[in-house]
């Protein structure tokens, strides 16, 4: 992990200078009640259920001139160049097998964690999705983040038990997902991912996610609980324009630290204006990663 940074306003002038895009952001609208996804599995047909959601159109810079100054414990996200060894990413099993070691092994590098559990991945393509695909999803296109206050400790102590890791249950973790196009350049539908310093604590909606099975769609196989967000027009938006499968953008979800450093960090995909009449389709995957640190609580 690169050693966090102080961020200036001369910094901040700066990259209010870099080239952006404007695009409409998907926040979170008005609603009474609880705040609630259901996501459905592709093979049932019914399409995610989401908060109601209003459109902002925000400023999207891009970082690609900047990235040797992203910090992940101050912006919330990085970008590292990586090629993988792997790449039948629509293989679950085998992504299981082969690519989450892989996974495993990177993020050890980049963090200096003590220890590195990958748990989970979503594979998003819109033209296979619509196609019916097992196991892909479309892109997501609603600002939202990961975890919660309340959520990232539960879903810690779910990921050690299952791991058999619960001997490192005293120690400090951060949940950070890695997300790398499997084809490239990605024109149409890019990540954009916002400051975390840019966010303020009133912006985060505690929101519950439940997550159906094949078998059962009236009852959840696993419930948990992510941050919807509210526009703030002080939000400070970034992508990294025409990534490729060489690529990965680390994003932080949440950090049992509070010491200052970023905690959460809201992202989304959007529709780039700039995307030419030709391109590819974006396909991407994201694993999700659990990261031990050697701090205890």
């Amino acid at each position: 992990m690169k050693p966090p940074a102080t961020q200036s306003s001369r910094q901040v002038s700066q990259w209010d200078a870099l080239p952006a895009v404007s695009a409409p952001m998907g926040y979170l609208g008005p609603g009474d009640g609880p705040m609630q996804v259901r996501i459905y599995p592709p093979s049932s047909g019914l399409a995610t259920v989401r908060p109601p959601s209003v459109k902002h159109t925000m400023s999207i810079r891009d970082a690609r001139s900047i990235t040797d100054r992203l910090r992940l414990d101050e912006q919330g996200f990085e970008l590292h160049s990586h090629r993988s060894a792997f790449g039948d990413f629509y293989d679950e099993a085998a992504v299981r097998e082969r690519y989450y070691p892989e996974v495993q092994s990177l993020m050890g590098n980049l963090t200096g964690a003590a220890a590195v559990i990958v748990f989970d991945h979503n594979v998003r393509s819109a033209a296979r999705a619509a196609r019916g695909e097992l196991g892909v999803r479309v892109p997501v296109d609603q600002v939202h983040n990961d975890y919660t206050e309340q959520s990232g400790p539960k879903r810690k102590r779910e990921i050690l038990e299952a791991a058999g890791r619960s001997d490192l249950a005293g120690r400090h973790v951060a949940f950070v997902n890695l997300w790398r196009p499997i084809v490239g350049p990605v024109l149409d539908n890019p990540l954009a991912v916002c400051e975390a310093g840019s966010v303020a604590p009133t912006d985060f909606v505690a929101t519950d996610i439940l997550h159906f099975g094949e078998d059962d769609l009236q009852h959840p196989r696993h419930s948990g609980q992510i941050y919807s967000v509210r526009h703030n027009p002080a939000h400070r938006w970034f992508y990294l324009s025409e990534m490729g499968p060489d690529e990965v953008l680390l994003l932080k979800c949440y950090d049992s630290r509070i010491d200052g450093r970023a905690r959460f960090m809201p992202h989304t995909g959007f529709n780039n204006p700039d995307c030419p009449p030709v391109f590819v389709p974006r396909e991407s995957i994201e694993a999700r990663t659990l990261v031990v640190f050697e701090e205890r609580l």
